[in-house]
């Protein structure tokens, strides 16, 4: 188990792999090389959650970051899916934000194409979306934070094609009252993701979401 203090960073070797996986994304590739993706990608995951975990907690960042249950898996579920391809080309970790978040939180990934961190909340449900709604006012002043448009400039992902009912096509927020999602990230570049000071990049980027991410939780659905 890595210690709290102790990231040695991906290696390059890390992001080839990824690479390599997604021109041979079977099992019959795989298989043979799985020592490979654990020791350059599983096992320092893993650690870099750990050492997160004492980032989060010197930052008074209410985050939840665990070897065991932050870590996506590598493998897909194909079971309703047309694209039959068994292993994600990417790895990825979720850091939830501590007690009742209620699906907010922080969000890690690397791939062969980049690397993120970011967060927010994917996908909330109809009511925490009206309650976004109807504090866009609120939302606006967490948004236009120094610290969160510095570091991620503003949200974004999936939005409906018109303004939402009830309110008018002409709203001065309609850009906002049109998201179904709420989530906001930056990229990572490669010297920062093979670095051992990732975890205090990610960290640091986080608490300037801190914003935004408590208006998120405080939504009553």
């Amino acid at each position: 188990m890595p210690t709290p203090d102790a990231f040695s960073g991906f290696k390059p070797e890390a992001v080839q792999f990824l690479r390599d996986l997604a021109a041979h994304n079977d099992r019959a590739w795989f298989q043979p090389r799985k020592g490979d993706y654990e020791r350059l990608l599983k096992e320092p995951m893993e650690e870099l959650c750990v050492v997160l975990s004492g980032a989060f907690d010197r930052r008074d960042l209410p985050l939840d970051a665990d070897p065991r249950r932050s870590p996506f898996r590598i493998y897909r579920d194909i079971r309703f899916s047309k694209d039959k391809s068994p292993y994600k080309t990417w790895v990825s970790a979720s850091f939830p934000w501590s007690g009742e978040g209620r699906g907010v939180g922080g969000y890690f990934s690397l791939s062969g194409e980049g690397s993120y961190v970011g967060g927010g909340c994917w996908h909330p449900d109809a009511p925490r979306l009206a309650a976004w709604r109807r504090l866009v006012e609120a939302v606006h002043a967490a948004l236009d934070e120094p610290g969160f448009t510095a570091a991620f400039g503003s949200v974004d992902r999936d939005s409906l094609k018109r303004v939402p009912p009830g309110y008018p096509s002409d709203h001065p927020e309609a850009d906002l009252l049109k998201l179904k999602d709420v989530t906001f990230g930056r990229n990572l570049s490669p010297a920062e993701v093979t670095s051992p000071e990732l975890p205090a990049r990610i960290a640091d980027a986080l608490v300037a979401s801190l914003p935004v991410l408590r208006l998120l939780t405080s939504l009553e659905d």
